[in-house]
């Protein structure tokens, strides 16, 4: 261990030739991880009646604190200073044991300080090499720098399998034909969008790739054993070996744990040093933040490549994704674009609409509430009609096909950019990594061991061969069954409030005096309940997410892999119902359970329950839709996104500043390293927050989208700036993350495919029962006199006779200038003079049976071209399919070669050897003349046979 930094003058050479802080104090060794703890020395007390002795200067003494723990002191000598605090006395009767009494801070302290000694020795003794900051303050914040020697680095490579290049290289297949020339046309067209990072000097040829083997290491290409492995690689390395690395104190497994229980505070890969700043040294982290990572470069295309490289597969089939998802955007909002436009084109066409603006058809409306409510002229309702239009009409029931379709062919695209991914990126028969259990379920573990008590400690195999049991998970899955329930139900009664919230604020201003109050109620009462709807749908959110982190860690998964499913399936369940519940009841409940004038529903004895508008609830679906949507989107995904990291660094900021006490340090340099600058940094939680609030935005996009056609371009225009956000994060805001290699993107893809089957049927119903397409279509080509929609409108008024209002309900002080007889409802009712009055008429079950066939036949048709589609599109592309298995013959031909190659020159060495002898044998009296050319020439000779077997 190399207790740094280099005293006297010797630290101000190191801090000018230090690289931005990534290397060791020789300048030589790179920084490939970094262990950051909070230290605080001890302050013993003295023991009644014993003075302080002096200073002790012994090795490997073994120190007894006063909570009764033992344990080795450090290899090398300590001394104590007598500054009236420490005691150190013998032990009576056993020499060379000293004995101090600690406060139990101390205590705990002393304990922590054990285990990250014996930590780092057992890094030590895995091959590592460590450079540690000296402890000279009373308290702070401290490094421990770790490198891993060639030796390490070949040594885990060949364990982990990793993938690296070897010196052959080959040819990719070209497409050719017009495939080729429209792809030419394409590169050149987007030539100005692409991002200006280096690229391989020739695309056409690809290096063959194999795992690492110290064997064959004459099969790769090394030519700095240096850089051979890059950084990402390297720290992914380390991280496995800190992983596995135990302590015998706690019987702490790895750095998790350690970390878990406080004894590290963090663990993390350097950046790649500054990513702004005077110096014109060029990284990858300043690269990618000049040409990916900054608002003004949101035109071009995201460099893939270099983001694999520097974060790691996961992190680069995330940004991947993500892109692609924004490319398919653009199609979608231009169609969805033109089916707004249809619909304000064919607005003044309408007919149906144009009957309910006409004051001369005077449809006389029954009461919207009880006593207070007047009768009421439909024409009174134009706006209302109009603005449905641009969202009802026959261009929403294409869109839905399209948009079903669409998410068909996104996955599609995306399985095969992923496979093609996979093979540039050397992903091809990648095995899954066996993975290292969680501190928490080693915990839960040990606790059961020590429960048992008939397991012996000596035994320090048993741990890997019990198990927790169904039985041990019990409590936990029964917690998860009933909060989950609970929270769901808690979704519910959300949605059911603000449901009460429009109906007790709508009596109330139908009681108003002021007349352009009453008029305008039901805008009122539609913007204030979705604004509050949106409010609690953010609030629960954050909630929700907190909850389902909750219940994954009582469930106590054993891997990390195992928490993240179980996590993502939680939250997403969750806030899922959070986000739709009031979209779903807006959509197929309001207004179905109203009853009719004479019977109306009631709630709490005095309240009717509330009815769609006159033009359907088509229109307060898509508001409801648009506010829910973009305010998640502006307020919790950019808002939030961007706040929240900055106030957590600075609250991170000002606490270590509170508690470090302001010492001289003169061993500190003046400017701070990298590791002081990442630590500043927010550390990395995962890509599951990411990729929930798309996923959450792929459904507002494809679930509703027959009510909504302009989702995608607001989707679309959140996108371009979401790209460039996230990017920043990870490049400014977030430490660097430990590079994982993922060959897709797991659990998410089931659940995008299962959104986009769910959203075949729900479109389905939209267009069905929420819209008025299909009672328009029945009147029209079943009802209608002239085959036209003129008297659409009447057609789907009943009528209802004024004096069978219930006593009490009847408008009070009416205004309407005509007596009024008869008022009319939307409803497909018997009229009053009918035997059967009031019932369900023919129309009303003809229309129902028309709506029931469309969901069937929509859902079928489209789940056959979705189906249709996915066959004729294959999952691998053709080229890249030919490509991996033209890899693998070539690298069974490499191989076969090389080992010839290897054995001739063997042979070679073999037959010279042979013929050396017999010249031996045959010229005995020369042989001091012979050994004399033999130095002198190198042809022929051992010196030469030594120094071409190194080479091989």
């Amino acid at each position: 261990i190399i207790n740094n930094y280099v005293e006297g003058t010797q630290a101000g050479a190191r801090d000018k030739a230090s690289l931005s802080g990534l290397h060791f104090g020789d300048n030589k060794r790179k920084v490939d991880y970094v262990l950051a703890y909070h230290y605080r020395r001890s302050l013993a007390r003295h023991a009644p009646g014993l003075a302080s002795p002096e200073p002790r200067h012994g090795s490997a003494s073994v120190a007894l604190v006063s909570n009764g723990g033992t344990g080795k002191g450090r290899a090398e000598p300590q001394q104590q200073e007598d500054d009236g605090q420490h005691a150190l006395w013998e032990w009576p009767g056993l020499p060379g044991l000293a004995v101090v009494e600690l406060s139990p801070l101390d205590a705990l302290e002393e304990e922590k300080r054990l285990q990250r000694e014996e930590y780092e020795r057992n890094l030590l003794e895995a091959g590592l090499e460590i450079e540690r900051d000296p402890e000279n303050k009373s308290q702070g914040l401290s490094f421990v720098r770790i490198h891993a020697p060639w030796q390490v680095l070949s040594r885990e490579a060949e364990l982990l399998k990793i993938k690296m290049p070897t010196k052959k290289m080959y040819e990719i297949t070209e497409e050719k034909g017009i495939l080729k020339t429209l792809n030419e046309i394409w590169c050149k067209l987007t030539e100005p969008l692409q991002p200006q990072v280096p690229q391989q000097e020739n695309t056409k040829m690809k290096t063959l790739s194999y795992p690492f083997s110290r064997e064959k290491i004459y099969l790769y290409n090394i030519k700095d054993k240096d850089t051979f492995f890059d950084n990402a690689t390297r720290s992914r390395i380390v991280r496995e070996i800190l992983k596995r690395t135990s302590t015998k104190a706690r019987n702490s497994m790895g750095i998790g744990t350690l970390i878990a229980n406080n004894v590290y505070d963090a663990a993390y890969p350097l950046h790649d040093g500054e990513y702004e700043g005077q110096n014109d040294d060029m990284n990858e982290r300043k690269l990618l933040y000049q040409e990916w990572a900054r608002y003004g470069v949101f035109y071009k295309f995201q460099p893939i490549d270099l983001i694999r490289k520097y974060f790691g597969e996961k992190i680069g089939l995330y940004f991947a994704w993500l892109g692609l998802y924004t490319e398919f955007l653009i199609p979608s909002s231009v169609v969805g674009i033109i089916v707004f436009l249809y619909g304000c084109i064919t607005i003044e066409s309408d007919i149906p609409s144009k009957e309910m603006c006409d004051q001369r058809n005077a449809f006389t409306m029954c009461p919207l509430c009880d006593k207070f409510c007047d009768y009421w002229n439909l024409s009174s309702a134009c706006a209302t009609a109009r603005a449905s239009h641009l969202f009802d009409n026959p261009a929403t029931v294409f869109f839905s096909i399209f948009m079903a379709l669409w998410a068909t062919m996104f996955l599609e695209q995306w399985k095969r950019l992923q496979m093609r991914l996979s093979y540039f990126w050397d992903l091809t028969g990648l095995e899954e990594e066996e993975e290292h259990p969680r501190p928490e379920y080693e915990n839960k573990l040990l606790q059961k061991k020590l429960k048992n008590k008939n397991i012996t400690t000596e035994n320090s195999n048993e741990t890997e061969k019990e198990k927790l049991t169904w039985s041990d998970r019990m409590p936990g899955y029964a917690a998860n069954f009933g909060l989950i329930l609970f929270m769901v139900m808690l979704t519910f009664s959300a949605v059911f409030g603000v449901i009460v919230y429009r109906i007790i604020t709508a009596a109330a201003l139908s009681f108003s005096t002021n007349e352009t109050t009453r008029s305008n109620v039901r805008v009122t009462v539609t913007a204030t309940a979705v604004i509050i709807n949106l409010v609690v749908v953010l609030i629960l959110d954050e909630i929700y997410g907190a909850v389902a982190k909750w219940l994954t860690e009582i469930e106590i998964p054993k891997t990390e892999k195992t928490f993240e499913e179980r996590l993502i399936l939680k939250a997403f369940l969750l806030k899922f119902v959070n986000s739709y519940a009031s979209i779903f009841y807006v959509a197929f409940f309001k207004g179905r359970f109203v009853g009719r004038p004479g019977r109306y529903v009631y709630v709490f004895e005095g309240y009717r329950m509330e009815e769609c508008a006159p033009g359907g609830c088509l229109m307060e679906l898509c508001i409801q839709l648009s506010i829910i949507m973009l305010g998640k989107q502006l307020i919790q995904n950019n808002l939030f996104e961007i706040g929240i990291p900055k106030l957590k660094k600075l609250f991170r900021k000002l606490k270590d500043e509170r508690t470090e006490v302001k010492e001289m340090d003169t061993n500190q340099s003046k400017d701070p390293q990298q590791w002081d600058l990442d630590y500043i940094l927010e550390p990395f939680t995962g890509l599951t927050p990411e990729y929930m609030e798309m996923i959450i935005q792929f459904g507002f996009v494809t679930l509703f989208v027959a009510s909504f056609p302009l989702a995608p371009v607001f989707a679309l225009l959140n996108n371009i700036i979401e790209v460039r956000l996230d990017a920043k994060k990870f490049v400014t805001e977030l430490r660097r993350p430990d590079t994982v290699r993922e060959k897709d993107i797991g659990i998410w893809y089931n659940i995008l495919s299962g959104i986009g089957k769910l959203s075949v049927i729900i479109n389905a119903f939209v267009i069905a029962v929420t819209s008025d397409f299909i009672p328009r279509l029945m009147y029209q080509y079943a009802y209608s006199q002239n085959g036209t929609m003129h008297g659409f409108i009447n057609h789907t008024l009943s009528y209802f006779n004024v004096s069978q209002l219930k006593a009490g309900t009847q408008p009070e002080n009416s205004l309407f200038a005509q007596e009024v007889s008869f008022c009319r409802f939307k409803d497909y009712r018997e009229p009053p003079w009918s035997p059967h009055q009031y019932e369900f008429s023919k129309q009303y079950w003809a229309v129902l049976s028309a709506r029931l066939a469309f969901v069937i036949l929509f859902q079928n048709l489209v789940m056959f071209l979705s189906v249709l589609v996915d066959w004729i599109i294959p999952d691998i592309p053709k080229d890249i399919s030919e490509q991996i298995k033209k890899e693998k013959a070539m690298l069974v031909d490499f191989f076969l070669k090389e080992e010839h190659e290897k054995l001739k020159l063997i042979e070679s060495f073999i037959a010279r050897d042979k013929r050396k002898r017999r010249s031996g044998t045959k010229s005995k009296r020369t042989r001091a003349a012979s050994f004399s050319q033999c130095h002198h020439s190198p042809k022929g000779s051992f010196t030469s046979f030594s120094s071409q077997h190194t080479v091989v």
